[in-house]
């Protein structure tokens, strides 16, 4: 049987990111629905690895993709593929890290909401009928993790590291996803990131934004069941 296929939800997420792809690839693989649980990136990755499996796939998508390539740089030998979804590879620019500061004070001062629907603006996705109910369904993920879980996850964006040397070590066959329409993570910022790692494969979906496995998942799973198939993995 092939190697277990650990998803690592993004950033206010949870496992209802991934549940059309760990549907529709469950009939070959075993799938892990894993949390992320820490203050900072690396700690998430360091509480995680005790707990997986001897050898497995990572599918991490926005701040899991980051807790991805932590564990690629902690554990490679572990590590058989690895796939990021809207991921960036950089730290928080200054500006950027800066920018949600404003959102943290609004969240503490009982604006959540309206804290979560700042970070993901609709332009970020999509254009379509379907944008709409993407952003409520992410709302509503984000909404339950409560405040603590918007500074926890917040926080943990702004203290990222640069994994840039970590594509580019990565002995294991990578697959990034990106949406065409999403400004949070460029297509042109994660083509460079596919550029760096020696073994990769780049998508770009056209009918996505920055939440591609909610705004088109059969392209998604289609995509992840080709790449699981026909690229060979790591030794």
């Amino acid at each position: 049987m092939s190697v277990p296929i650990v998803f690592l939800p993004g950033y206010l997420s949870d496992q209802r990111l991934f549940l059309a792809q760990a549907f529709a690839l469950s009939r070959d693989h075993i799938v892990i629905h894993a949390p992320l649980i820490g203050e900072r990136c690396e700690e998430m990755a360091s509480a995680l690895l005790p707990n997986l499996p001897p050898r497995f796939v990572l599918v991490g998508a926005s701040l899991g993709g980051t807790v991805a390539l932590d564990i690629l740089r902690k554990a490679p030998e572990r590590v058989k593929r690895l796939c990021l979804i809207s991921t960036d590879v950089f730290p928080d620019p200054p500006q950027v890290s800066a920018d949600r500061e404003p959102l943290l004070i609004r969240a503490r001062a009982g604006r959540l909401e309206e804290a979560i629907r700042a970070t993901l603006p609709s332009e970020t996705l999509a254009p379509g009928p379907a944008r709409a109910g993407v952003v409520e369904y992410y709302t509503e993920m984000a909404m339950e993790r409560g405040l603590s879980g918007f500074q926890t996850h917040t926080r943990a964006l702004q203290r990222r590291k640069d994994h840039q040397s970590t594509l580019y070590r990565a002995t294991c066959p990578v697959q990034i996803i990106a949406g065409r329409h999403d400004t949070l993570v460029t297509p042109k910022r994660q083509a460079f990131m596919a550029e760096l790692a020696p073994l990769s494969s780049y998508a770009c979906l056209d009918s996505c934004g920055h939440l591609p496995t909610l705004e088109d998942p059969l392209a998604v799973s289609d995509v992840l069941a080709d790449w699981l198939e026909t690229v060979p993995a790591a030794a």
